[in-house]
């Protein structure tokens, strides 16, 4: 079995793990949004196949950027890490911050992560047109799939 840095924050999961990285306070500078990020690693290794965030709390920055972002590295795409990391951050959200409710986005075009996002059993709530004034319209993500999850 490998031995883990004392220090590191590990959070385990069946096929991936989550290895905190760095955490954000809520500041004028981040629209008062707290955010924690992550490395995603092959479960029980220090393979990193990608990383995420979440990001805590309920504005309308959050409701077109989400409440989670993910991004797996390509050559790892396909095996379900992205899915495997938000079941992981659900329980998070949940346990550590009685967050009932998140929401994620994904662009329109982005079959990979919308494939993600039904297969958490999310409900669409609507597509929509991002405001001019938010940094994702700013870099060229103009239109937005909202979902909503329920964390019972």
């Amino acid at each position: 079995m490998l031995r883990f840095f004392y220090r590191e924050k590990r959070i385990a999961g069946p096929v991936v793990d989550l290895v905190e990285e760095k955490v954000v306070k809520g500041s004028a500078f981040n629209n008062w949004i707290p955010s924690i990020y992550y490395g995603i690693y092959l479960h029980n290794t220090h393979i990193k196949v990608g990383r995420c965030d979440l990001r805590i709390g309920d504005n309308e920055e959050l409701y077109y950027a989400g409440n989670i972002g993910y991004h797996v590295f390509e050559k790892y795409r396909g095996n379900h890490y992205a899915y495997e990391a938000c079941r992981l951050l659900f329980d998070v959200a949940k346990k550590e911050h009685q967050i009932e409710k998140l929401i994620i986005t994904c662009s329109p075009e982005n079959t990979p992560s919308k494939k993600t996002l039904l297969r958490l059993n999310g409900k669409l709530l609507e597509t929509t047109v991002v405001p001019s004034s938010h940094w994702l319209y700013q870099r060229g993500e103009t239109v937005k799939e909202i979902y909503e999850y329920l964390l019972n």
